[in-house]
């Protein structure tokens, strides 16, 4: 009866006038859309316009970040349908995003169509990504143009900076954030400067984000690893710096550079159900990234467009291991520190050609050369730092589209891309394969080998009217493993596997999207086939051959089980999606959006594996009220069914995770450039698990000082 009365007391919230965008919002989300991205940092991304609504079937501007209060980029790309937020729980405690199942090694992230990929391991946490400085996230589900580069298996995730509109431009905002008893729990800031003249444009911004705590739940049944109320090691902080410049010199060309550091450190809350001995005790003391980067746009002719791309990326953390949960000592054989260093530069060139009215031909090569070092630092039973370990792999892909209008309503687009990838240097420190039994740790190579792959698509557009569209399509798309996958001996329990060859999906979707009076609607039904995913294959180890190969004389020494990364899995995913919203009047905007996704993934080296981390079922209502002049309301309902979890020991999955959260924030003008607000999170203090042991914060409050010019 309780959650019932929850139940129906947050959906009629949600139904309450929402904040979609009525009056003043409205025209700062057509703003945002028609000016205020950073238009050569978007990516291809085949979505219906929707220039006045805050969250698109694809997209989510500036104004909903704002108003919805999503300061990271997992919460924010939460928002929309087909995109779930997760916990990788662990150790290792990351945000993480799927698109339509697709997981963050199999969709790329780029910020301002410049890739950040960690060679290593590719483990990006989204939540170190903020948002209050992006104009746009993109997301391009299931078919990701091949234009764009390599390695978009399941789509594409882009983070659009802002660019200057007006001769001066400047905002700023602050949010304090409150705990469930309304104590200071953290603070998040924003400020941005820019100028728009006639032939140049510049701008800075720079955003913060700091948690010094979150609660859990009221209802939380404390542990022996976890007291409840401020939760144990949940303290993080991340900032970033934007700086561009530009120059127009006409009314088709613009060249750019910008440059982009972001800061991060950050504690891993321990897992509430395993045993405190058995636990990992490791933080981040940093978690670094800059690039800065050049982009161009330059008409050759009538006919003739050439967009560049040339950029350098560096990487740099830290993950240190300690002693036991107060992280006061390292001097165990638990504890470690571990240095990742990373660069890579690269750059892209796109030519495009408009061979009549109705036929576009476009040529794409992106290369990209990726630098990677780390070493480990030990404390016992000596102190003892290893030699740098150096790997060196450069990436290449080469693209071909074409976009032919065969009518005025039919519109035909062909793909195909060639990937490639060549290895020059992969080093490892401990005992070389094939050496005798007791020998010393040494640096050494493991085999160099290279792989490639064809990726190929097509889709139909069909436009009977301004209001309405619908498109079928099909796209076969390729992502090589990372250095980890291939080589990692995952602290002894794994050995090398230099053949490990690309993941593959093919994904077919039919959708469309239409303008119905007031409201527009949008759907899409579809379907992924995963073919050579890459498994965890179980070997016996022998040392006295320092490898899988038994050794000749029976008896001569025991084995001991270890994994191999292999492409024996396969799968299915698929799913439908809708999203609906519209104006119900000059003061209250609705709206809504709904995913049902079924992955089936299959793992022949383990029967009951369950593909863990997305929901069946995912919706998000809002509303949009503006009762009074420089007053708004904005109630909204986020819901997930239950998702597939695992063990700690990846022995047992089983389901959790389903919830309802409430949400309201109210906003006041001031004046025409000064507002406040405040704001609640899970309203209900809702207690829900998204993977096993990690429950997610309790309610928060929040209130907000904001000035635009």
């Amino acid at each position: 009866m309780k959650s019932a009365l929850r139940l129906a007391t947050a959906c009629t919230l949600a139904l309450l006038p929402r904040a979609a965008f009525a009056e003043e919002a409205a025209p700062a989300a057509a703003d945002n859309a028609e000016g205020k991205a950073f238009d050569l940092g978007q990516i291809v991304v085949q979505a219906p316009a929707t220039p006045d609504a805050a969250i698109g079937s694809s997209s989510v501007n500036h104004a909903a970040i704002e108003a919805f209060d999503r300061n990271t980029l997992d919460d924010a790309a939460n928002l929309i349908p087909g995109v779930s937020a997760s916990n990788s729980g662990g150790s290792r405690n990351e945000r993480l995003l799927y698109v339509r199942g697709f997981d963050r090694f199999q969709v790329p992230l780029s910020i301002d169509g410049i890739r950040v990929y960690l060679p290593a391991d590719n483990r990006l946490d989204y939540g170190r990504f903020l948002t209050q400085d992006i104009a746009e996230i993109q997301v391009a589900k299931g078919y990701a143009s091949v234009l764009d580069g390599p390695g978009a298996m399941g789509g594409a995730v882009n983070l659009v900076t802002m660019k200057p509109t007006k001769a001066l431009e400047a905002e700023a905002r602050v949010s304090v954030d409150l705990d469930s008893d309304v104590d200071y729990a953290g603070y998040s800031a924003f400020a941005l400067l820019g100028t728009r003249q006639d032939k140049w444009y510049a701008q800075a911004s720079f955003a913060r984000n700091f948690t010094d705590h979150w609660d859990l739940p009221d209802s939380f049944v404390p542990t022996a690893s976890e007291n409840g109320g401020e939760r144990e090691l949940s303290r993080n902080e991340d900032w970033r710096l934007n700086a561009k410049l530009g120059f127009t010199p006409n009314a088709t060309d613009e060249y750019s550079i910008s440059y982009t550091r972001q800061e991060g450190s950050k504690l891993a809350p321990l897992s509430t159900v395993d045993p405190v001995g058995t636990q990992k005790d490791w933080t981040w003391p940093w978690w670094n990234i800059d690039s800065i980067y050049f982009l161009s746009r330059t008409a050759l002719g009538d006919s003739l467009t050439l967009k560049a791309r040339a950029y350098r990326n560096g990487f740099d953390n830290l993950l240190s291991s300690f002693d036991d949960a107060t992280e006061t000592t390292q001097t165990k054989g638990k504890s470690f520190n571990s240095y990742y260093q990373d660069v890579a530069w690269g750059g892209s060139a796109q030519l495009d050609y408009t061979v009549s009215p109705a036929d576009t031909l476009s040529f794409a090569a992106h290369f990209r050369r990726d630098q990677h070092v780390e070493y480990q630092e030990s404390f016992a039973p000596v102190h003892f730092t290893e030699p740098p370990q150096h790997n060196e792999e450069d990436t290449w892909s080469v693209a071909a589209q074409n976009v032919l209008a065969l009518s005025s309503e039919l519109t035909f687009t062909a793909g195909a891309s060639y990937d490639w990838r060549n290895l020059h240097k992969a080093e490892e420190y401990g005992t070389p394969p094939g050496a005798p039994t007791g020998a010393p740790s040494a640096l050494f190579s493991y085999p160099i080998k290279d792989s490639d792959a064809w990726n190929g698509q097509g889709r139909l557009d069909y436009r009977p009217s301004g209001e309405t569209h619908f498109y079928a399509l099909i796209s076969s798309r390729a992502r090589f493993p990372t250095i980890f996958e291939r080589f990692s001996s995952r602290f002894g329990g794994a050995v090398s596997s230099p053949d490990l060859q690309a993941e593959r999906a093919t994904n077919f979707e039919v959708g469309g999207d239409t303008q119905t009076g007031p409201f527009r609607l949008s759907g899409a039904a579809f379907y992924s086939r995963l073919n050579h995913t890459i498994v965890a294959f179980p070997e016996i180890f022998y040392p006295c051959t320092n490898s899988t190969t038994p050794p000749t004389a029976p008896g001569s020494c025991a084995g001991s089980p270890v994994t191999q990364s292999r492409n024996l899995g396969s799968g299915d995913y698929y799913g439908v999606e809708a999203a609906i919203d519209g104006d119900l009047g000059p003061t209250l905007t609705v709206g809504a959006n709904y995913t049902w996704v079924h992955r089936d993934l299959k793992d022949p080296t383990n029967p009951d594996f369950e593909a863990t981390g997305v929901p069946d079922s995912k919706g998000f209502i809002y509303a949009d009220w503006h009762p009074l002049r420089g007053l708004r309301v904005l109630p909204n309902l986020e819901l997930a069914s239950d998702r597939w979890t695992a063990n700690t020991a990846g022995t047992l999955y089983f389901r959790t995770g389903s919830y309802i959260q409430a949400n309201m924030t109210v906003d006041y003008d001031l004046t025409d450039e000064i507002s406040i607000g405040a704001g609640v999170k899970n309203a209900f203090d809702e207690l829900y698990v998204l993977t096993d042991g990690f429950p997610e914060p309790g309610r928060r409050f929040f209130l907000t000082l904001s000035w635009k010019n």
